[in-house]
């Protein structure tokens, strides 16, 4: 089996992606809980980028894909694709939901009774977020053997969204342990599933999808990426601040990704 086009930019970018969770175990350290709101506006932030990139960009390049091999069928196999991610991202949700309780997890200053129950969290939480990066790894990945500028700006995304994930898992870990290195270390194993996953998906869609296929592939990128951005970072960029914060998030999100595109374009 053939290596894709920019394989080694493709693997250290998801890398990148995935390991931004360690990032998010070390900020949890540092950063008291009020002080959490300011990932609104990045959580924010990186939806715009999604969105935007997802309608803008990747699904335009599906269709040109596409109609090269189906000129008259090119929008449907994409607005398939498109449905197939956003089913594939629903099921994952579905059977191992990524929801956690808040006050275990934000508040990790509970009776020791409460320890076994807030271990478990912080465990749970980490399977959660390894099988829900395993979709992130591959649309990182095969964006960016498609197109390296795309592909950094949606590593970015998904890298700025995994921040308070390594958060999520590092704080009850640590209230348990009371060991900064194994909270750490649960925070960077959570996200590693992302360059893993896409080593999974490069060897699956290589065996089973034609080439001629890749863009309905996109597509169904673009169709996780969108549920990513609707149901957890909208979700989470509310959570940790004000929708006003939010919003400037996700149109600053736009703005900046936009204007990238224009530049790196023109």
């Amino acid at each position: 089996m053939n290596l894709p086009q920019n394989f080694v930019p493709a693997m250290l970018i998801t890398l990148f992606a995935g390991l931004a969770t360690a990032i998010g175990g070390g900020i949890a350290f540092i950063v008291k809980k009020n002080s959490l709101k300011a990932l609104s506006v990045g959580l924010g932030f990186s939806a715009g980028v999604m969105i935007f990139l997802s309608f803008t960009d990747m699904l335009p390049e599906a269709e040109k894909l596409l109609a090269v091999n189906f000129p008259q069928d090119y929008q449907w196999i994409a607005y398939a694709g498109f449905i197939i991610g956003l089913v594939i991202a629903i099921l994952i949700d579905y059977f191992l939901p990524d929801h956690i309780d808040e006050e275990d997890v934000l508040h990790p200053d509970k009776p020791a009774k409460h320890n076994y129950k807030i271990k478990r969290a912080g465990l749970f939480t980490a399977v959660a977020i390894c099988v829900h990066n395993f979709p992130e790894g591959m649309a990182t990945f095969f964006t960016t053997t498609q197109n390296i500028t795309l592909g950094l700006s949606v590593g970015l995304a998904i890298a700025i969204h995994n921040i308070p994930e390594g958060i999520a898992v590092a704080l009850p870990i640590y209230h348990v342990t009371g060991k900064k290195r194994y909270a750490m270390l649960y925070a960077a194993l959570s996200g590693i599933t992302e360059p893993i996953g896409a080593l999974v998906g490069m060897f699956l869609f290589g065996a089973l999808l034609p080439q001629i296929l890749v863009g309905a592939l996109m597509a169904a990128v673009a169709g996780i990426m969108i549920y990513i951005s609707f149901d957890t970072l909208l979700p989470l960029a509310k959570e940790y601040g004000d929708w006003h914060q939010s919003l400037i998030g996700i149109i600053s999100g736009i703005l900046v990704i936009w204007v990238s595109l224009i530049l790196i374009g023109g």
